[in-house]
């Protein structure tokens, strides 16, 4: 029994009293009613009497039978009748956390098992200023390759509940399809260009570091939960679901749920959780994460069994998984939370104390261009780092001296030090910044202060080698959405401003305009994450926004398999579209290798260095250069393949064999291609096989259709 002196009565429940008992003592009648620690009434099924015995003891006593619970408990009842030697209880008194962890999912079968949970008695409310205009937008149109998958997750999430069709509303947002690693499809909404500039945001202050953490610092065990699809669990109000309407190719649908993307769900949810645990001891709950501990074994194994319980009840689920049950430490919000206490998490400088020494001028000059920006709080030092000054002299070989590592080192430590690093606080105004080189990524959260920027926590890693092939707008959007996961607790549910030396991405991660249709499907991806944070974005030139770039141009060692983003769903949806075009990926980028002015825009976007002076058959390319990506060494526009001059032509023959005019030769070439000219050439062969068009009754389909048609029905 687990010994428990908050108990007044020692008690059962009717599944271990019926485990138990082999001969069935007859329950008594009891007027008593318990009450838990969340309020909760409990009453006993009866009671009954029992034998206790010890060498030196033989007493009767009452036991209480309740209808549910956790463990037998020996209460205080007991204890004032039981001389009991608690020297020879403490070993004993210990809980067996590995049986505990393989019960627990046994225990809540309802909590851990599968499909998306929904909170009884609550509901998420939506409010736009008065005097909003609605706005409907029309559906955008979705690849060929895709369409199939997009409307099968739709119907997917009409049987969930968490989408329903309607015939009419005032309000329609466009999706952006996503395709997952598995291969499904995600659909999200781009609430940013209809409700979302209207929204009453959600006002709910969160509580400060240091109140949150007083409910952990003395904990002994921890446990984490990871809820499942956290804001899909929360019902809206019937009231406000019109203004969710997404318009698909299928129709418009409303989410019935709260959905990612709208601004104000991080604090609508946060304060629906905080409403829901509030009273229970040793819970500490940031958006989806929650942490669970207690000041000794058995509390925390306690306070566990009250959440799950909570939360159970509460029809919610959560990924069993991904959850971790009886941690000795844990990280929450930046810091290591153990018996021991708080602690900083040694990755908060791990990008500067582990910066690999400077190998050229470059990077040394981007390492003291960090000195600089933060020189304010360094004293003296100018005299330290006058040994790598003297290296970027003109006429100066590279000469890595001792001299020269002292001072790497003592500036490291320097800028590691409390001297340049602050707290969390959530009342100051938070800063993002970001940015990328051709082999790293760097990132620097900060705080605004009255002496200016103060940094948190500083971050770095490498490109794997597929993400060393990425255009450098894709290289910098990635930095972006890498940091932002990296410092989600710190961001989630925040204002923030995000600071980038990229000037197109200002443009493309707007969130006061729409995600660009024609952007390539990685960017697209990106804009929907960050739809679902409350940012501002600013541009810092790349001279002034030192202290990412410094970091990204001598990041830390990460391998492939560590890459926090990995890009895979990019290869499934350009081989949705690649492969489903008449001519091969691999014939388009052996045939662009021989195309100068293609071979030429393939380096100019992976390198993202366009000449200054753009000659006359490039133009058409530089416009649309923040469009442009490579993808399976082939050029695209957006989703649209750029083939090679010697294919164009076999292209348009295929296009023309079902002979189906010019308007429509268009529009199913536009689903797939784009090249300086494309329009003119179709008019041209057109008008070149005028004397077939009028037989083309007796013409048989096109292959290009047919092989569309045989691809699509794998997916039926």
């Amino acid at each position: 029994m687990e010994l428990d002196t908050g108990s007044a009565l020692s008690l059962m429940t009717q599944r271990d009293f019926m485990k138990i008992f082999k001969k069935k003592p007859t329950l008594l009648p009891s007027a008593v009613n318990l009450k838990t620690y969340t309020g909760e009434i409990i009453h006993p099924l009866g009671k009954t009497t029992v034998r206790l015995t010890t060498p030196t003891q033989n007493k009767l006593l009452y036991l209480y039978i309740l209808p549910k619970g956790s463990n037998p408990i020996f209460g205080r009842d007991w204890i004032n009748q039981v001389q009991i030697n608690w020297r020879s209880l403490q070993q004993l008194n210990k809980i067996d956390s590995q049986f505990s962890t393989s019960t627990i999912k046994q225990k809540f079968k309802d909590l851990f098992g599968e499909g998306i949970g929904k909170i009884k008695d609550r509901e998420a409310t939506l409010e736009v200023m008065e005097g909003s205009t609605p706005r409907f937008l029309k559906a955008r149109p979705v690849p060929f390759a895709i369409k199939q998958k997009v409307e099968k997750t739709l119907d997917e999430l009409e049987q969930q509940d968490i989408l329903s069709k309607v015939n009419y509303s005032e309000w329609a947002t466009p999706i952006v399809p996503v395709l997952k690693k598995s291969g499904d499809v995600r659909i999200c909404g781009d609430f940013k260009v209809t409700i979302n500039p209207v929204l009453k945001t959600e006002q709910y202050t969160l509580p400060r570091l240091d109140d949150m953490m007083a409910s952990l610092e003395n904990g002994t065990k921890f446990s984490k939960i990871d809820l499942r699809q956290a804001y899909f669990q929360l019902p809206l109000k019937e009231s406000c679901k019109h203004l969710t309407t997404i318009n698909t190719s299928k129709g418009l649908y409303v989410f019935n749920r709260l959905v990612f993307g709208i601004t104000s769900a991080p604090a609508i949810w946060q304060k629906t959780m905080d409403q829901i645990l509030q009273g229970l001891p040793g819970v500490l709950c940031n958006q989806d994460d929650m942490v669970i501990s207690g000041r000794t074994e058995e509390e925390h194994h306690k306070n566990l069994l009250m959440v799950l319980e909570k939360l159970q009840d509460c029809g919610m689920k959560a990924n069993f998984n991904k959850c971790a049950f009886y941690m000795d430490e844990v990280v929450f919000c930046g810091i290591k939370i153990s018996c021991k206490g708080l602690h900083k998490t040694e990755d908060k400088v791990k990008a500067i104390q582990d910066a690999p020494v400077p190998s050229k001028k470059s990077q040394l000059r981007s390492f003291l261009g960090l000195v600089n920006y933060y020189h304010k709080w360094l004293k003296n030092v100018a005299q330290i780092a006058k040994p790598l000054y003297n290296l970027l002299q003109n006429n100066t070989p590279f000469n890595w001296s001792e001299d020269c590592q002292t001072a790497f080192g003592t500036i490291k430590s320097m800028v590691a030090s409390e001297l340049v690093l602050t707290h969390y606080n959530p009342s100051l105004p938070l800063k993002l910044a970001t940015d990328a080189s051709p082999y790293g990524l760097g990132a620097v959260i900060s705080h605004v202060t009255q002496e200016g920027e103060r940094p948190i926590s500083f971050d770095s890693r490498t490109l794997s080698k597929a993400e060393q092939g990425y255009s450098q707008l894709d290289k910098e959007a990635l930095a972006i959405v890498w940091a932002v996961k990296k410092f989600f607790f710190y961001l989630c549910g925040r204002h923030f401003t995000l600071i980038t030396d990229h000037q197109p991405l200002k443009y493309i991660f707007s969130p006061d305009k729409g995600i660009p249709a024609m952007s390539a499907a990685r960017q697209q991806r990106y804009a929907v994450f960050l739809s679902g944070f409350n940012y501002s974005i600013e541009y810092r030139n790349s001279k002034v926004n030192a202290n990412a770039d410094s970091l990204s141009r001598l990041p830390l060692p990460v391998s492939d398999t560590d890459s926090e983003t990995n890009d895979d769903t990019d290869e499934l949806y350009y081989q949705e579209v690649v492969e489903s075009i008449p001519v091969s990926a691999k014939s388009i980028d052996k045939e662009s290798r021989h195309d100068v002015t293609i071979a030429r825009v393939l380096n100019y976007v992976t390198k993202d260095d366009w000449p200054s002076s753009i000659e006359p058959e490039l133009r058409p390319f530089h416009i649309r250069r923040h469009k442009l990506c490579v993808q399976q060494e082939c050029l695209l526009w957006g989703h649209r393949v750029i083939p090679p001059r010697k294919l164009q032509q076999q292209i348009l023959q295929t296009l023309h064999q079902g002979h189906m005019g010019i308007a429509k030769m268009k529009a199913l070439a536009r689903r797939y291609f784009w090249w300086p000219g494309i329009d003119k050439d179709i008019e041209t062969m057109s008008k070149s096989y005028k004397q077939i068009l009028y037989k083309r009754k007796s013409i048989k389909r096109i292959p290009l259709m047919l092989r569309l048609y045989e691809a699509f029905l794998k997916f039926l």
